[in-house]
């Protein structure tokens, strides 16, 4: 009896210590399990995941993840370090090595580095800008690159509810795919030059910081726009996101890589501003100035003038331009987007009540 008791009281004992020190000896004593079998699929993969893997597959190589470095002076040593400040997405847009992305991702950058999705990482220079419609043209050394530029597509003939896939590097996780529709069409945002965008594509696609300069792409892996804002209180994305149609971005991008810049194109004139306008209740954009050797002074445009009695005398009021209604400035830029500079076009203007219908040559402004 005494050895049982023995025998009892150290079993007790190795018990308590196994469990102050987290071993559960209960799981000695159960049968062991193994891995769970695989269930194999009954069929195959939806057509609507297969077209989602096959543009991935097809696109992500041209996309490129890009950060913006900017050189500043350490306090104590004088030494210059590089310091990254901004990360975003751009893609490849020939063989020569151009990338595409917004403007404001590489603005105020002192270097930018372009990496592509097989971790290869390059200097690139920049070609050109538009900060009015936040586009830019990057170029890197495109020996060796072996990536098929992205396919085009054509932004005048989408459709709400159209399926769109954004490929991008939302907060740095790069080669992100993200799925939506088109939501609307012939949206307006502001430029970082508080210029407006026209015909924006509005998506519910998931884009968010880092998305930007990505592109949008429909389900044959066309690009049709370059992912460029998202509305959102917290600045993270809340179903509201906007992308530069790529119409748009084709003429802009063709221009930045032939001359650098693009030529606002304009009548080389200044407006009334629109909230006198209203408060006077006419309709249309109202001349202000007409500059010195400007094709507006050439067609002949009037401008406000004063009287030697004191009094303000209206200049010419425009209220169409090709063919489309002027009701305010916006409308007169949106008309001018579409012309190329050096183009022709009928105005009708209003001059002390009359109509009158001038031809006019659209120019470059600055």
């Amino acid at each position: 009896m005494v050895k049982l008791a023995r025998i009892l009281i150290i079993i007790v004992i190795v018990w308590i210590v196994a469990d102050f020190l987290g071993i559960k000896p209960a799981r000695f004593l159960r049968s062991k399990v193994s891995m769970r079998p695989v269930t194999q699929p009954v069929g195959d993969l939806g057509a609507d995941e297969r077209v989602n893997m096959d543009v991935f597959v097809q696109a992500s190589p041209s996309v490129t993840y890009i950060t913006n470095k900017r050189f500043q002076r350490d306090y104590f040593s004088f030494n210059v370090m590089e310091i990254p400040q901004g990360t975003g997405s751009g893609f490849l847009w020939d063989n020569k090595g151009h990338i595409v992305t917004n403007f404001h991702v590489i603005y105020e950058a002192d270097e930018i580095e372009v990496k592509l999705m097989d971790g290869k990482s390059y200097d690139a220079t920049v070609v050109g800008a538009a900060p009015d419609h936040d586009l830019a043209v990057l170029q890197i050394n495109p020996t060796n690159l072996n990536i098929s530029p992205l396919m085009i597509g054509s932004s005048s003939d989408l459709r709400v509810g159209q399926k769109v896939l954004a490929i991008g590097n939302p907060f740095g996780l790069d080669s992100t795919l993200t799925t939506g529709i088109i939501s609307a069409l012939g949206r307006t945002i502001q430029s970082m030059t508080q210029r407006y965008i026209h015909d924006v594509v509005q998506t519910d696609a998931a884009i968010n910081p880092g998305n930007s300069g990505g592109p949008l792409l429909d389900s044959f892996g066309r690009l049709i726009g370059v992912n460029t804002a998202i509305m959102s209180p917290s600045g993270t994305y809340s179903g509201v996101g906007f992308a530069v149609p790529v119409d748009t971005v084709n003429r802009i991008v063709t221009k930045l890589i032939n001359y650098g810049k693009v030529g606002r194109p304009g009548f080389g004139l200044s407006l009334i501003p629109e909230h006198i306008m209203a408060r006077i209740g006419i309709e249309g954009v109202g001349i202000l100035d007409v500059f010195k050797g400007s094709s507006a002074e050439e067609a002949g445009l009037r401008e406000v003038k004063r009287l030697p009695n004191g009094r303000i005398e209206m200049g010419d009021i425009i209220i169409e331009v090709d063919g489309t209604k002027v009701r305010k400035s916006s409308d007169l830029v949106r008309i001018l987007d579409r012309h190329e500079v050096g183009d022709e076009v009928d105005i009708v203007i209003i001059r002390a009540s009359v109509k009158k219908t001038l031809r006019i040559a659209i120019q470059s402004v600055n």
